[in-house]
C-alpha cells in the first residue's frame, strides 16, 4: 500500500519531491503507526462489505477498520462478525489485502471467534480495535490477540481506544492512567497505536459537540487528552502514536460562526469556489481540528466518512520546508541552534531533535512536497469537488 497512489503520476511529481514510500503491515512498527493516516471505521453489518473495502482501497484508504461496536446493533452483531469474516477471506486475494484492516470487536470472545472462522482472511487482517479500554480488562483483550496472533501464524496488532468513565472522571483518571501505561509497556510490541474515543467520553457527560467548534474547545474532554499525551505519548521510548479523535459531521448546515480557514490561501490560488465547498461540507473545522491534534502530539486520525480522508492524509504530507528543518537538525550532533534555511525560525538541534526524527519517518509514509507547494494544493488534488 502507498499513500496517494490514486494520483496520476504526472500530478504526484508536480507535487512531490519526494514520493511516499510503500509500506506492508509486516513494517517496522512505529513507521507502521504513522502510515496509519485517516483510519476509516465502517459497520461490519453493510451489504457488500469486501465491495466497499475494495472500492476506497482504490480511492486512496490505506486503513480501514470493521466496526461490530457502537455501530452495530446489539441484536446484530453474530451476523456483523460473521459478514467480517466473509469480507476479509474475499479481500485476501486481492489489491485491496494491503491496506491496514483491523476488526473493532465488542467483547474479548469476538477476537477469538474472527480468528477461528478466518480461512484466507488471515492475510488481510492486521489487528483489532480494542473498545473501552481499560485497567480491569485490557490485559484480557491483548492476551487474545496474542493467542490469535499465534493461531493464524501472523503477528497482530491492536490499538485500544481510551473513552472509559474511570479514565474520564478526575478523581480516577491518574490511577487509570498509570495501569494502562503499565498494561500497554508489558505488550509493547502489540500496540499499533493508541485511540481516542472523544463521542463516548462527552457522552460521559451528555455533552454533544457541536460542529462549529472543535474538540479542544470542548475543556473537560482537552484535559483528557492532554493527560492521555502526558502518560502515553512521551517520546523516550515509552510512548505510543496516539492518533486524533473522531470528526463527526460532512452535511451543510447553518453556521452560528464564522469559517475557521483563512481565505488568503484560497485567494492565492485561485481556489475561492473550492474554500467555499470545503466550508458548506464542514471541513473547515476539520481542517483546523487536525491541526490543532497535530499540535496537541498526535498523528492520524479516527474518520467515519470518505470525505475525511483526503483531508487528514493531505495534511500529514511532510512539507519542504519540515523536510529541510527536519534534516538540519538531524544533521547537527553537536547541538546549538542555527536559522531555518527558510529564514523564518530558528532551530535547537538538541529539543527539536524528536520532532525531526517522526517528521523524518512521516515523510517516508506520506512522502515531501516539492518547495511552493501547500495544503491548498494537495487538498485541491485529492477532494472530490
Amino acid at each position: 500500500m502507498r499513500h496517494f497512489h490514486h494520483l496520476e503520476e504526472d500530478l504526484r511529481h508536480t507535487l512531490f519531491l519526494h514520493e511516499p514510500h510503500s509500506f506492508v503491515d509486516g513494517d517496522d512498527r512505529d513507521l507502521l503507526a504513522l502510515a496509519l493516516g485517516a483510519t476509516l471505521y465502517v459497520p461490519a453489518t453493510r451489504a457488500g462489505l469486501a465491495d466497499i473495502v475494495g472500492k476506497r482501497a482504490t480511492e486512496g484508504v490505506s486503513s480501514m477498520v470493521l466496526d461490530l461496536e457502537d455501530a452495530v446493533a446489539d441484536h446484530e452483531v453474530d451476523d456483523a462478525r460473521a459478514n467480517a469474516v466473509r469480507a476479509l477471506d474475499a479481500l485476501a486475494e486481492t489489491d485491496a489485502a494491503s491496506m491496514l484492516l483491523f476488526v473493532r470487536v465488542r467483547a474479548v470472545g469476538d477476537i477469538d471467534k474472527v480468528a477461528a472462522s478466518l480461512t484466507t482472511g488471515r492475510a488481510a487482517l492486521t489487528g483489532f480495535v480494542i473498545p473501552k479500554f481499560g485497567s480491569d480488562t485490557g490485559a484480557v483483550f491483548l492476551d487474545a490477540v496474542a493467542a490469535a496472533s499465534e493461531l493464524l501464524g501472523k503477528h497482530l496488532y491492536a490499538m485500544p481506544v481510551l473513552e472509559s468513565p474511570a479514565l474520564v472522571h478526575r478523581d480516577t483518571r491518574d490511577r487509570e492512567l498509570c495501569t494502562i501505561s503499565g498494561i500497554l509497556a508489558r505488550h509493547r510490541d502489540r500496540i499499533l497505536a493508541v485511540r481516542i474515543g472523544a463521542t463516548d467520553m462527552c457522552g460521559t457527560f451528555g455533552i454533544r459537540r457541536d460542529r462549529d467548534l472543535t474538540i479542544y474547545d470542548v475543556r473537560v474532554i482537552v484535559d483528557v487528552i492532554a493527560d492521555i499525551v502526558n502518560y502515553l505519548g512521551r517520546s523516550d521510548g515509552t510512548g505510543f502514536v496516539i492518533t486524533g479523535p473522531v470528526w463527526e459531521y460532512f452535511a451543510d448546515h447553518e453556521r452560528m460562526f464564522r469559517p475557521m480557514l483563512r481565505a488568503t490561501p484560497f485567494e492565492e490560488h485561485d481556489a475561492v469556489l473550492f474554500r467555499r465547498h470545503l466550508v458548506s461540507r464542514d471541513l473547515d473545522g476539520l481542517l483546523r481540528e487536525i491541526a490543532l491534534d497535530r499540535a496537541n502530539g498526535m498523528q492520524g486520525k479516527t474518520v467515519i466518512h470518505p470525505s475525511h480522508v483526503a483531508a487528514v492524509n493531505a495534511l500529514s504530507a511532510v512539507t519542504h520546508e519540515e523536510y529541510h528543518d527536519a534534516l538540519d537538525i538531524l544533521g547537527g550532533d553537536d547541538g546549538g541552534v542555527q536559522a531555518s534555511g527558510y529564514r523564518n525560525k530558528m532551530n535547537e538541534m538538541k529539543p527539536h531533535r524528536n520532532w525531526a526524527r517522526q517528521t523524518a519517518l512521516r515523510a517516508q509514509v506520506f512522502g515531501v512536497t516539492n518547495k511552493g507547494i501547500t495544503f491548498v494544493d494537495l487538498l485541491t488534488a485529492l477532494v472530490d469537488r
